[in-house]
């Protein structure tokens, strides 16, 4: 810890004169999310889109055989088709993806809120997995700002080897590179905490009492992994069925009123089943022709939820005779949703501040 009598200029009260400036001591809270290309031309995306799928958390084949099909055949191609998607939704008047504006806004309101209880001496900041900003660059401007410790936040609420685990990796990493290490937490998985679901049902509440005909049913959509991770022990299956369960117990309802579905299957092997664009199409040839969904897996609308289940997955109920299609937006900045964010982040602070 920094000497008591710290000079305001940043150099100890008893170091001598050359001595570097040393920074008051902090604690950082440092959010992170998925990511997101920095603009949807071919370069842009061929970089993130290669970083991502570079990932052996995410694609877990050999080098040897993954990456030949990757950079010769994949990159060639998805870029343009993944960028025409990211174009449909793109925040064209701050030149960014919605993700980005969205964590920018979560991190500003989470900021706010542990100022007004801890003022300068907590530090927050958001950092992405994937393209910028990258983690490593914020966990070496919390260091130069003084955290001595940073407690690390996965924006996701169901722990998976694809998402927490990787962003913690990377986090593992970025301190590898740091001379003064910081003391470090990792904040767990959060679907369970009351608060998180409380948020979740709310967001269901207002949706429902907006419409004019409540939905046949609620399609829990969460993003997919291969079924293979599942048999290897990755836990999110698991999660994503409590999560749901969670939500239905908290609105009183019965256990046919949600159903858990998985998307964005990427690949030939099998995936976490039922895949959602298949289900919803499904479920109106049934005669359920009015449906909600909703995305409790992502803490912030993407390219996964607002072109995906808007687009794809809302065509496929539609295509087989389904007639209203109601998507339910992600939490994002939701006071409510912000409000159980920072309960999480308090108590991991828990002796910290």
């Amino acid at each position: 810890m920094l000497d008591a009598k710290a000079t305001e200029q940043g150099r100890l009260a008893h170091a001598p004169a050359d001595h570097p400036k040393v920074p008051r001591a902090r604690v950082g809270v440092l959010l992170a999310n998925l990511g997101t290309p920095d603009n949807y031309d071919y370069w842009s995306m061929r970089r993130y889109l290669g970083e991502f799928l570079s990932d052996k958390r995410v694609i877990d084949f050999p080098a040897w055989k993954w990456q030949p099909l990757l950079q010769l055949v994949i990159l060639t191609k998805r870029p343009f088709t993944s960028g025409a998607n990211y174009k449909l939704i793109w925040n064209h008047d701050k030149g960014e993806s919605p993700l980005m504006t969205i964590t920018k806004a979560q991190t500003a309101r989470i900021a706010d809120m542990l100022t007004e209880r801890h003022g300068d001496a907590v530090m927050v900041d958001f950092c992405m997995r994937y393209g910028n900003p990258s983690t490593k660059s914020k966990v070496r401007a919390m260091v130069e700002a003084g955290c001595e410790k940073i407690v690390f936040f996965p924006l996701y609420p169901q722990y998976a080897g694809a998402t927490t685990a990787t962003a913690n990796d990377e986090f593992f990493r970025a301190l590898m590179a740091e001379k003064a290490q910081p003391a470090a937490r990792t904040v767990p998985e959060y679907f369970g905490h009351p608060a998180y679901i409380e948020a979740l049902a709310q967001s269901v509440e207002r949706a429902y009492a907006g419409l004019d005909r409540r939905p046949d049913v609620l399609v829990a959509s969460y993003h997919g992994m291969p079924k293979r991770y599942l048999m290897e022990g990755d836990p999110y299956h698991c999660k994503c069925q409590k999560t749901s369960r969670l939500l239905r117990e908290r609105l009183g309802w019965d256990k046919g009123d949600i159903v858990t579905t998985f998307q964005s299957v990427f690949g030939r092997e099998e995936w976490l089943r039922p895949y959602t664009v298949e289900h919803v199409a499904e479920l109106a040839k049934q005669g359920k022709k009015n449906i909600a969904v909703i995305a409790p897996a992502f803490s912030a609308d993407c390219i996964e939820t607002l072109e995906e289940i808007q687009g794809e997955i809302r065509e496929a109920f539609e295509h087989a005779g389904g007639e209203t299609f109601t998507y339910i937006p992600c939490l994002n900045d939701d006071a409510a949703h912000v409000a159980a964010l920072v309960q999480v982040i308090e108590e991991n602070l828990q002796g910290w501040v």
